[in-house]
Parts: C-alpha cells; structure tokens; sequence
C-alpha cells in the first residue's frame, strides 16, 4: 500500500538502513569505549570496531585501510584535502584548479584560499556537465599543486571523466583530489585505476549516519602529506585529531558492505525506476528539459525543467513528494541554481528545475504515483500562465 509522503531526495540524504543500526547500536551502550584508550578491553573493542569500518570502505574504493582518515563528513573532508595541500605544498606553488559546478564545499574553499593568495582556476562545463580536459590540460601550469574535480554532479547527477583526469594530473605530477559523495556506493570507484590521490565521502549519502565522513589520503605513488586542520591527540595519523565518533563508523563501515555487495542489483533497479520516471514525465508533458548528460550519469538521478511553470510552485503543489529545486545547501535561496546556470540553462528555466534523487527504499508504485501527481501539478499551472496560453494560441494557429 502507498505511504504518503514519498521521499525522493535521496541526493540531499539517505534514510539509514535497518541493516546500519543493528550494526551500530551496540557502540551506544555495551560497546562505548573511547577507540583511543589502548588499556582496557572497552577502548579494544572501539577501537577494532573501528578498524573493521575502516578496511570496509578502503575495499569499496580500492584503497588501504590505512589510506582512510575519519571525519565529520564530507564538508569538512573537502576542506582538509584541499586546506591541508594548500598549506603543505606552498613552497611547490599556488595554483589550485577546479570546476564551476562545484559542491559549495569546495568552491567556498577555494574563495578562501583565494584571499590567502593562492590563485584559482574555475573550468567551464559544457552543455552535458562536463569539463573539456583539453582546458584542464591547458589551465596546468609550473604552479599548479591541486586538481579538485567531483565525480558525479549532486543536482545533475552527471558524472566526470575521472580516469583521464586522472592520468592527466599524473602525467603533470598534479595531485588529484575528487569530491565523490555522491559517487562512492553507487557506483564502481577504483581509486588506484583511477590515480586519485585524494577522494572525500560521507556515510549519510549512502544509507549511513550523518555526521560521520572519510577522506582516503594516498600513501604510495605519490605519498600525500596535508596540514592538519585540526589539532590534538594525533589521531587518524595525525591529520585530524578528535575522539573518533564510533558508532557512526561503525555505521558508515557497514553501510559501505551492503554497497559493495548489493550495488550491481541496486544500480540496474533504481536505473530503471529512473527511466520510468523520465519517461512517463515526457509522455504526459510538453516543453520539458532534461538537465545534463543522460550517457554519463549517476542511475538514481534525473533533473528536469518544466517551462511556463515556477518551480517553487511546482514543489508546494506536489507537497506530497519530497524533492528539491537544487542543491539542499542552496535550495532555500531564490536564486536558480548556479549549476543549471553553468551548463547554460536560461534562467527561467532553471527557475523550474526540480531535482528527482531516488533511492534504495523507493518502489515502481511510488514512481507511478510521482508521474501522475507531476502531470497533474503542472498542467494545473500552465492553465494559470498567459505565458503558455499564449504559445497553445500560436501553435494552434500554425497547425490551422
């Protein structure tokens, strides 16, 4: 039977599986030992708890346990990549290289890096979301010590060249650092075939805990040093001091099992419902735009423009189904989002974008029922629009 309301903004967060709290429960109460205190068996059990978590997630990117440092999340694990080369590799140079579609997590990193005098690149995107390498190829220069280029878009779902950036930044002994959020648990990351030198994730985007993230730091080919941003006891190798938040690892080690295992099952099915999605949307609607490359996309997303309709208007109407006019760190802001600006969207077209993330708990009748509540909203607001009563009136002429 149908639940109202249906969730459907699983790029903003995921629901925690039932599967991550068992595994987590146990380091609140019987198991809540401090992983740093190595003389009784309360601070053995955290701490091997957190060893397991932190070789779960190395396998789901192909890295070494030790290459995974333990955050706070995602923002603070772009910062720390970012900040921390900034800061070791100075004397190297001051040229920092990324993309206008950015997570804000990384552009607001880089503008403060800016004021401290490092110099920043922003490569333009094309039509379909991505960067043209031959540009990135181009903006490398004798100063450049950081490439930070996300793996797949958080509005648009589109994903990047990542292996040939990859091999570029190599070839220039550029370090690599990708924003891969969206990207790890969802799709197969290889972070060695790849040549990533630093990737940061979070567990709440991939059916874990919030509050908790990583950030794999390479060790070999080339060994990566960063600036810690933060200081104390030494922890996670001296990059990131702080009492380890257990259970959250706990979770987010498990969360990334159940990925590992489940993700071919999970891709093709949510891939599907996504087509279902976009195809029942088109086949009940004109003047619809989808937003981005379809080829190199993440198989739980779609971002579609409804033209003649305001897309604020459009999420009140289809109040029922939680989903977003963007970002959710920008979706309370007027302003048409600066993504969908970027790969050329005129702005009121941007202006009714509505972001769709589905998920691993959302079902074909959850979908059908989206389709016929979206049709329904959006033909409601076009008969209030002169603007599209003006464009039925000109196209009824023309066909007379």
């Amino acid at each position: 039977m149908l639940k109202l309301p249906i969730y459907m903004d699983n790029h903003a967060t995921t629901a925690v599986d039932p599967r991550v709290v068992s595994a987590m429960l146990p380091y609140f109460t019987e198991k809540f030992g401090n992983a740093a205190s190595r003389s009784h068996s309360f601070g053995w059990a955290a701490e091997e708890a957190v060893e397991t978590a932190r070789g779960q997630l190395a396998r789901l990117i192909n890295a070494l346990p030790k290459e995974i440092i333990f955050t706070s999340g995602a923002t603070e694990s772009n910062n720390l990549a970012i900040k921390g080369i900034a800061e070791m590799y100075r004397e190297k140079g001051n040229h920092i290289i990324t993309q206008a579609t950015e997570h804000k997590a990384v552009l607001d990193t880089c503008k403060r890096l800016e004021k401290s005098g490092f110099q920043v690149t922003y490569l333009p995107v094309a039509k379909d979301g991505r960067i043209d390498l031959d540009d990135l190829r181009r903006a490398i220069t004798s100063k450049t010590i950081l490439i930070s280029i996300m793996y797949a878009n958080n509005e648009i779902g589109v994903i990047q060249s990542i292996e040939e950036i990859g091999k570029i930044a190599k070839e220039t002994s550029v370090l690599f650092h990708t924003d891969a959020v969206q990207a790890v648990g969802k799709i197969g990351i290889d972070v060695i075939r790849d040549n990533i030198d630093l990737l940061s994730m979070t567990a709440h985007k991939m059916y874990g805990p919030k509050g908790c993230g990583a950030l794999y730091v390479r060790r070999r080919n080339p060994r990566v040093q960063l600036t810690s941003l933060i200081d104390g006891g030494g922890h996670e190798r001296g990059m990131r001091s702080g009492t380890l938040n257990v259970p959250g690892i706990v979770g987010f080690g498990k969360a990334a099992e159940l990925c590992q295992t489940e993700m071919a099952q999970e891709n093709d099915r949510l891939r599907n419902l996504r087509d279902r999605l976009k195809e029942g949307i088109l086949n009940g609607l004109d003047e619809v735009n989808v937003n981005g490359s379809l080829a190199d996309r993440l198989p739980n997303n779609l971002n579609v423009s409804f033209r003649y309709v305001d897309g604020e208007s459009l999420l009140m109407g289809i109040n029922d189904v939680a989903v977003s006019s963007g970002s959710a760190c920008t979706s309370a802001k007027i302003e048409p989002s600066y993504v969908l600006k970027a790969i050329g969207v005129d702005e009121d077209l941007a202006h009714s974008s509505i972001r769709f993330g589905l998920g691993r708990f959302n079902t074909q009748e959850e979908v059908d029922y989206v389709i016929q509540r979206v049709i329904e909203v959006v033909r409601r607001l076009r008969e209030l629009s002169p603007l599209y009563e003006a464009r039925e009136r000109l196209h009824a002429s023309k066909t007379n």
